[in-house]
């Protein structure tokens, strides 16, 4: 590991083989705990390549417990986090939405590091209880339309890196691997990210698989759209500068998204918008990103796509889908 830093302080890059070894030897503690600090900390100096990220992807998915679900079609739908907005959970409420229009969803999601709640926080603190149980998961599909896939059951390798990465307590470039990582292998995806260079890393990457795919960048450094101005959309058919105009909805003001200082305020606001309780603009901006990856997994246009997700949310639907996933 004394070499790999002293290169990677070098600013020299790894080819995509050695970053997969790497982070093979590091997730199975090959490493002690300063060297693997210091390696996630290179990371936030310089950018990361498509061949490291690639590499480290690899790794993962090697090393995860696979979910063999894909007679279900579903969809994931993850954000990398790592945007320093402390917005309410939007992606995860969004999947609730798909899942109430009618797209089986798939939801990769993990504690939060680098914000105050991430979706598995949430979940948990509803009361979920998370499982790695084929059976299970599918009969939360079956019922539910949703199954929740919290990270640390499906990539066990990751207990060594796990207490690093909440003692950093920043984003490190596993936020960037979340979203790749999805133990199900969803053909079907849609990713919010926190920055316009790993946009373009995840578009390379994604292209090169046989994936449909929405990557959401807002310009103004949402990892999801935001509503607060245009957003970069990458598709496996085209690149496209999109503004809230172009959806029907309305621009607002970040303060309308924040998600409140603790796991429980961001539970009080998931829930109020669910129940049909919450403000335009809190609904607008899930009814944005549920309706991006209903395109994705259905193919709509973009008014059908937004159409379907109101619908969901307005109808009770995705607060149906929340209900039944939470009485299973």
């Amino acid at each position: 590991m004394k070499d790999i830093l002293n290169q990677l302080i070098e600013y020299k890059s790894l080819d995509k083989t050695t970053a997969k070894e790497i982070l093979m030897n590091l997730t199975l503690g090959k490493y002690n705990q300063s060297q693997v600090a210091a390696f996630l900390t290179v990371y936030l100096m310089r950018s990361i390549t498509v061949e490291e990220l690639e590499g480290f992807r690899d790794a993962m998915l090697e090393l995860c417990v696979p979910v063999d679900i894909p007679e279900y079609d579903a969809i994931d739908l993850c954000g990398t986090g790592g945007d320093g907005k402390n917005t309410f959970n939007i992606s995860t409420l969004s999947s609730f939405i798909v899942a109430g229009a009618g797209q089986n969803v798939a939801k990769h999601g993990n504690n939060g590091v680098s914000s105050v709640s991430g979706s598995s926080n949430l979940m948990a603190h509803f009361g979920y209880e998370f499982t790695n149980d084929i059976g299970k998961l599918k009969r939360s599909l079956d019922e539910s339309g949703i199954a929740f896939l919290h990270a640390p059951l499906f990539h066990p390798a990751m207990k060594n890196v796990a207490p690093i990465r909440r003692d950093l307590g920043v984003k490190t470039f596993f936020n960037m691997l979340g979203p790749m990582v999805n133990p199900s292998f969803p053909k079907k995806q849609l990713v919010g990210v926190f920055s316009l260079e790993l946009a373009r890393l995840y578009g390379y990457l994604y292209q090169k698989t046989d994936k449909q795919f929405v990557i959401l960048h807002a310009l103004d450094g949402y990892d999801e759209i935001s509503l607060t101005g245009g957003f970069k959309k990458i598709t496996h058919l085209q690149e496209e500068i999109v503004q809230p105009e172009d959806l029907g909805l309305t621009r607002i003001q970040p303060e309308a998204i924040f998600g409140g200082e603790t796991v429980e305020e961001s539970a009080k606001i998931f829930e109020k918008i669910l129940k049909g309780e919450g403000t335009k603009a809190q609904n607008e901006v899930v009814i944005a990103n549920s309706a991006m990856a209903l395109q994705c997994g259905k193919g709509y246009s973009t008014e059908e796509a937004v159409g379907h997700a109101r619908e969901s949310l307005e109808s009770g639907k995705a607060l149906k889908a929340f209900k039944k996933i939470l009485d299973l």
